[in-house]
């Protein structure tokens, strides 16, 4: 099977999550005991306490994942989206936003579990996000949750690094990724953050050597992941492991390797980053898409790089206009 027989261009697996985003300033992360810029797993007692605890915010679905295939979506892009929620409140406004996005999306939801999952994020006023998510019905999901005809009829699979850390779900990540191979489809993966990979380095570093096509990482996680600071050592390093890695530095842009292949992508200049949720997110958006497409990385990479610029100006961690329109404003093609 190629790529362009695929009836979706991105089947991306996640944790479905509903993000809870409030301001806040440092000395409230420090009565929190909350290390800025981080995420941690909290139990539903603990996210409840420090929900009660936030200022007023904005509800918006979220989960890295659901949100790279919103942002597909709103590329005018074929996406679909394998992740868990319960029958409840949360669930329900996950399900709807998702599909409304244009995903197709029918993993079956928990029956008599946990709760849907939530994501409390406090934003300080430089825009840096610190997360406490409760997984609740996400890290739920098993192995026969992956439909191996969906995943196969997908150009991408797109792995949330964030399963690694519930066992059944990592199950139904490596599940993903053979049922992606079977079928000649390339498999991609994000490191999704420092402490996923501090705390699974070395499981991961295995996984993508047997089982990753595509890597996308931010200059911390890549760091973590080689366990040094020299960015040109550790993404040699990276770019030697995966047919192609690509890694974002915020307002400095992204480098993508492939083979000898060196491509820096420069940042879309934004007035005033407000909230920079969801960044990582629609850039891989923009990246997968232009990659399952068959556009240059130079391409794909200019797509990731509009799609992180619009979200990154606003709160919430999808788009708020339509990224096909964006692209065409600034001359950026979807096709080939």
């Amino acid at each position: 099977m190629t790529q362009n027989t695929a009836t979706y261009d991105v089947c991306a697996v996640g944790n479905a999550i509903v993000d809870v985003l409030s301001p806040c300033d440092d000395a409230f992360l420090t009565a929190q005991s909350l290390t800025p810029g981080s995420m941690q797993l909290v139990d539903e007692s603990q996210s409840a306490a420090l929900y009660a605890a936030m200022a007023a915010g904005v509800e918006a679905s979220g989960g890295s994942a659901g949100n790279t295939v919103a942002g597909i979506g709103s590329f005018g892009g074929r996406a679909a989206y394998v992740g868990k929620v319960a029958p409840d409140t949360l669930g329900g406004v996950f399900s709807h936003d998702i599909r409304a996005s244009g995903v197709h999306f029918d993993t079956p939801v928990l029956d008599g579990g946990a709760g849907t999952g939530r994501c409390l994020i406090n934003v300080t006023p430089d825009g840096q996000r610190t997360m406490c998510t409760f997984l609740g019905a996400a890290n739920q999901l098993a192995v026969e949750d992956i439909d191996a005809e969906l995943i196969g009829s997908s150009a991408i699979v797109y792995l949330e690094g964030y399963l690694f850390d519930p066992a059944p779900a990592r199950a139904a990540f490596e599940a993903a990724a053979a049922a992606a191979h079977k079928a000649g489809r390339k498999v991609a993966i994000t490191l999704s953050d420092t402490f996923v990979v501090a705390r699974w380095r070395a499981e991961l570093l295995a996984f993508i050597e047997t089982s990753a096509d595509i890597v996308l990482a931010n200059e911390g996680e890549l760091a973590a992941l080689f366990e040094t600071d020299d960015f040109d050592a550790a993404a040699a390093k990276l770019a030697s492991m995966v047919e192609i890695a690509a890694v974002t530095r915020g307002e400095h842009g992204s480098v993508i390797l492939s083979g000898d292949e060196r491509v820096s992508i420069a940042a879309y200049p934004v007035a005033r980053v407000q909230d920079t949720t969801g960044a990582g997110d629609q850039y891989a958006a923009g990246f997968l898409l232009g990659v399952a497409r068959g556009l240059t990385l130079e391409q794909s990479g200019q797509l990731g790089s509009l799609a992180a610029s619009e979200v990154i100006a606003h709160w919430g961690p999808r788009p708020m206009v339509k990224l096909a329109d964006l692209a065409a404003e600034n001359g950026l093609t979807l096709t080939v």
